[in-house]
């Protein structure tokens, strides 16, 4: 960490540690606890900005006390959502008898409810954000985009698709549980130059089909970067698993869901129009390919 990290992350922390009355005072009134339907009132124990991949993050403990452990605990999310930033998303662990669940608060999701908490609640959660972390990551759409642009047929794409999930299932699964880490920065200016790698491509060897194994290889490195949400949450061990499966079959069900619409289109375009197609695929790749160019020089310098 450079010195210029650790003076802003220690002037981050001096301010939190000068205004912790009026964080206690903010998050009695936007984050309420019901015990078996009693209201209980919590101190904040611990209050500190820490990096998680190079990025800032707020760690805030929480310390409620009760006579007796609930039978319902019910957690009432409010911070932040109405005063700045809607699409805010917090990760809470609850540490309660010695044992640790995890939730997501989100803007649609402000609401927990240990007593309802199930296998099925987590799976939909974590499947909800593998969902959510395809369809806002725009450079891993643009990359398989590019990919189905000159394919011809179903199992050609049934191949690429194929070979790119296996890839980033095997990386995103290693990162997720710390086997192998790589920089941030490293990985989104790779995953920039994969973009920039394939509509090349596209755009000088129109002819080409892409081979499986540049989908696989490619894949790997977009792991690493699907891993990044999952690693700045902190999961806990118990709960690892069935948070990667349902986060990795997200991210899959989303991409099968993109091409399923683009590639139907392409082939239109490709077998129906084809003085159209002559300039409208070269297009989308010197549009795709400025996109990878931007995102590589903001990501790399």
């Amino acid at each position: 960490m450079d010195e210029q990290k650790i003076e802003n992350l220690e002037e981050l922390n001096k301010i939190i540690s000068q205004n912790k009355a009026p964080l206690e005072q903010y998050l009695g009134t936007h984050l309420l606890v019901y015990a078996d339907s009693h209201p209980i009132e919590g101190t904040v124990s611990q209050a500190k900005v820490t990096l998680v991949n190079d990025r800032p993050f707020t760690d805030i403990m929480l310390s409620y006390s009760v006579s007796k452990q609930p039978e319902i605990l019910i957690v009432d999310y409010n911070v932040f959502f109405e005063d700045s930033d809607p699409s805010h998303a917090n990760m809470a662990k609850v540490h309660m008898g010695g044992q640790q669940q995890e939730f997501i608060f989100t803007y649609e999701v402000r609401e927990l409810n240990l007593g309802e908490m199930s296998f099925l609640t987590q799976a939909k959660q974590f499947l909800s954000l593998g969902l959510k972390h395809i369809f806002t990551g725009y450079d891993h759409i643009l990359f398989v985009i590019s990919l189905l642009i000159g394919a011809k047929t179903i199992r050609h794409i049934f191949y690429l698709v194929t070979s790119f999930t296996i890839a980033h299932s095997i990386t995103l699964a290693l990162a997720t549980l710390n086997i192998v880490q790589l920089p941030g920065r490293l990985i989104e200016s790779a995953i920039a130059l994969s973009i920039i790698y394939v509509a090349l491509k596209n755009i000088f060897q129109p002819e080409s089909k892409h081979a499986p194994w540049i989908a696989f290889a490619f894949g790997l490195i977009h792991g690493f970067g699907f891993a990044g949400i999952l690693s700045e949450l902190h999961l806990g061990g118990s709960h690892l698993a069935v948070s990667l499966l349902f986060f990795n079959l997200g991210i899959e069900i989303g991409q099968i869901l993109i091409v399923s619409l683009v590639f139907p289109l392409f082939l239109f375009l490709s077998k129906r129009l084809v003085s159209l197609n002559k300039w409208f695929m070269p297009s989308v790749s010197i549009i795709v390919l400025l996109f990878g160019f931007v995102w590589f020089v903001q990501r790399a310098f």
